[in-house]
């Protein structure tokens, strides 16, 4: 990509909703989205053009069954970005680290056997986990959002066979760290517990922040640990099918070989778009990340400024915000409120289990226009 200023300009309103994304196709003209996690900039110029290049000469055919020339890109891009050492030969591709966890549940866990995850959780464990005829467990976060060790090792203890671990979490953005993951690692190990790591939000680490991969953490997570990733949440590109499982051990790889093959359902414009971000995309990453570094402090700003009794910790990484709102005694689903009385979505805390109940998710993947204008909206919301 030429030298230049990166081009972030993010759409109008009107612009927006006629994009065909879930993010901008579920509400009435009138209501500014702040739901789903995609971002609202440009793509980066590099994937735009290898996509351009894809459907000019043709290219839309079955995707190859090796990761190939991805593999090599994402093992140089984890290197640079998150200083992490990955044998392209442990990457295997799969459509999306959802269809990953499926697959690797239903190969690693017996049916009826329990895989547990932390919540506040990602809405699809709980909706889609089940698919692979396993039995879930939540372990609710502990305060400031840490992982519960006490819940974890009663769980280990109760039977849990696999755990999925977010991080960065979703939805409060918080990275976990290496004392932290350290400590968890061991306690799997000393239970012979399998650590599925969705990494996904990874590589939108904000200022401030250091993401550890699980695969560094030590020897007893490289051993039964299995990263999952994409470049779909950084690069803003979910629609195109393409994610990458990563093991780096002889039983970590072993195990991926159980799973079925996936390459058919991976597409081809998202292997292609996936090696262009990860190969040249790194100038526009910096500036999605120093935006969304601005973006957060803004929102923090206005929250403070004009709805003092919302509480929240700015996140450590990514463009989601888990907002406390039960101090403004509009029950459990803030969210149907702030829609109905304000015309702005926010995705509501209910879905990421119990432990939601009051909050909600609010997306500042966008302009500071749109992040002032759906604070603006929460506010007339409760006026």
């Amino acid at each position: 990509m030429p030298e230049g200023p990166i081009d972030l300009q993010v759409p109008d309103l009107a612009t927006l909703h006629m994009r065909r994304s879930e993010k901008w196709s579920g509400h009435d003209p009138d209501v500014l989205e702040s739901t789903v996690a995609e971002m609202d900039f440009p793509l980066a110029p590099d994937v735009t053009a290898a996509l351009h290049a894809a459907v000019d000469r043709h290219d839309l055919g079955y995707t190859p069954p090796k990761a190939g020339p991805l593999a090599a890109a994402f093992a140089a891009f984890a290197r640079r970005q998150l200083g992490w050492t990955v044998d392209q030969d442990q990457v295997t591709l799969v459509p999306d680290v959802m269809a990953g966890l499926i697959e690797l549940c239903t190969a690693l866990v017996a049916p009826g056997e329990q895989v547990a995850f932390c919540t506040p959780a990602y809405p699809p464990f709980f909706a889609e986990l089940p698919q692979a005829r396993v039995k879930l467990v939540s372990l609710a976060l502990g305060p400031a959002g840490v992982i519960d060790l006490e819940k974890l090792e009663a769980g280990l203890a109760a039977g849990v066979r696999a755990l999925v671990l977010t991080n960065p979490h979703n939805p409060t953005g918080r990275v976990a760290s290496p004392a932290e993951l350290e400590q968890t690692a061991e306690l799997c190990a000393s239970y012979d517990c399998w650590v599925f790591a969705d990494e996904i939000h990874a590589p939108l680490v904000l200022a401030g922040a250091t993401h550890t991969p699980w695969l560094e953490v030590s020897d007893a997570a490289r051993e039964r640990g299995i990263a999952l990733t994409s470049a779909s949440k950084a690069f803003n590109m979910a629609g195109l099918k393409a994610a990458l499982m990563i093991t780096a051990s002889d039983r970590a790889r072993e195990a991926v070989q159980r799973i079925p093959l996936l390459t058919d359902r991976v597409g081809i414009l998202g292997v292609i778009a996936a090696e262009a971000a990860f190969t040249q995309g790194d100038r526009w990453l910096d500036a999605v990340r120093g935006q969304l570094t601005t973006n957060r402090a803004l929102l923090g700003e206005l929250l403070q400024a004009q709805l003092p009794k919302i509480n929240w910790k700015p996140p450590d990484a990514s463009y989601l915000a888990w907002l406390d709102c039960r101090a403004l005694a509009l029950g459990d689903d803030p969210a149907e409120a702030f829609l109905a009385w304000g015309r702005v979505a926010l995705s509501r805390g209910l879905d990421y289990g119990p432990e939601g109940a009051g909050y909600v998710r609010l997306n500042f993947g966008t302009s500071p226009e749109h992040v002032a204008d759906a604070v603006r909206r929460i506010a007339r919301a409760v006026a």
